[in-house]
């Protein structure tokens, strides 16, 4: 029953982007097809605004693609993982494509050479901009798959010393004695010693 649940499960994952994808290329086709030879004949030329129809689409559908393909990594990694690595996958990529698409986006505006400067100028942006996230980021991949500590472990990181009330994608967070949250970047805690206590009886 459980196997079953997870075959459709991904199934339906990659239905919806595959169908996405042929739904973006079809309205694509079909929309070039009206505005190049059916208006015409009627005297109707919008030629001029079809790069923003065009930029709109994209944005509409690219959404929807990449969030498809980000629940299709999830939906294959809960499978053989827990679900807060599958969900830390998912955001990673969610992230990373989302950035793509505004780059293309900005490319596609700009048009010819100046599109291509504007897109590189932005993808560089967009790099510094998300770099120390990206790297908080795949810290915290890495502590989810390796697990050096679970939920509810009595932990000292970084100096602080408490108990591991979550770990997400960015922060580790621990609950000191006093009752204090301590959110700890999960860059800094993989370039660190970690320390796993024992439980007080």
């Amino acid at each position: 029953m459980e196997n079953k649940q997870k075959v459709k499960g991904y199934a339906s994952a990659l239905a919806k982007f595959i169908g996405y994808i042929a739904l973006f290329i079809i309205i694509s086709a079909m929309l070039q097809f009206l505005i190049q030879f059916i208006l015409p004949k009627y005297g109707i030329s919008i030629e001029s605004y079809y790069v923003y129809i065009n930029v709109s689409l994209t944005i509409a559908f690219g959404y929807l693609i990449i969030k498809s393909f980000a629940d299709l990594i999830y939906v294959i990694l809960r499978a053989k993982y827990t679900e807060d690595v599958a969900k830390a996958f998912r955001n990673v990529f969610l992230l990373i494509g989302v950035g793509a698409l505004i780059t293309t986006i900005a490319g596609e505006v700009g048009g010819g050479l100046a599109g291509v400067s504007v897109g590189g100028f932005l993808g560089i942006v967009i790099g510094f901009a998300t770099q120390q996230v990206m790297g908080q980021a795949v810290a915290g991949l890495f502590l989810l798959i390796a697990r050096p500590m679970k939920i509810n472990d009595l932990v000292t990181l970084l100096g602080d010393t408490g108990v591991v009330n979550d770990i997400s994608i960015l922060f580790t967070e621990l609950i000191k004695e006093d009752g204090t949250r301590v959110l700890i970047p999960n860059n800094m805690i993989l370039g660190n010693k970690i320390y796993v206590l024992p439980k007080k009886k």
